[in-house]
């Protein structure tokens, strides 16, 4: 499967913001944490993504002939004492593409930009018991610590982060 998959930085949304909507929807209804709860309008998609590009955050998705199963964006940081450091968000993956390694090559992707970008550091967080933890886990990211109570999810609960970071 993973040579059958093509990762691509986007420069522009606008010609792939239906599929790009498509997905962020999909993920959200399956209960990601990324920053929205379901039900998210197709509208509401559609503004977010508009929204994302600007020059300090690469958007990588990953292709399947010609669907787009996943997404990350890698931001640069723009701060005097942090131009050394990255941010992962959003890793997504569409439902119909889970456990076919897209995650993996899309963060793997994400960590040559940075390096590319002259980063020695990225840091992320996602929620305590996703499977995304096993994924940052393998990929050699390093707890640094949680956050209670962080985020809530569709049943209204208050869900824990855990913070990771990688030296590369």
């Amino acid at each position: 499967m993973r040579s059958k998959v093509e990762i691509k930085e986007l420069t522009k949304v606008k010609e792939y913001l239906n599929e790009l909507s498509e997905l962020l929807i999909n993920v959200v209804e399956e209960g990601a944490s990324i920053g929205f709860l379901p039900p998210i309008s197709n509208q509401e998609a559609k503004k977010y993504w508009e929204t994302v590009l600007c020059p300090e955050v690469v958007l990588l998705v990953a292709k399947v002939g010609n669907q787009i199963a996943g997404s990350v964006q890698v931001h640069l940081s723009t701060k005097q004492n942090g131009g050394h450091r990255a941010e992962i968000a959003k890793l997504m993956t569409h439902p119909d593409f889970r456990r076919m390694g897209i995650g993996r090559l899309l963060m793997e992707e994400a960590e040559a930009v940075a390096k590319q970008e002259s980063r020695s550091l990225i840091v992320l967080d996602t929620r305590e018991g996703d499977a995304s933890n096993y994924l940052y886990g393998s990929l050699g990211y390093i707890q640094g610590g949680s956050i209670p109570k962080y985020a809530r999810s569709a049943s209204g609960e208050l869900d824990a982060t855990i913070i990771y970071y990688k030296n590369i």
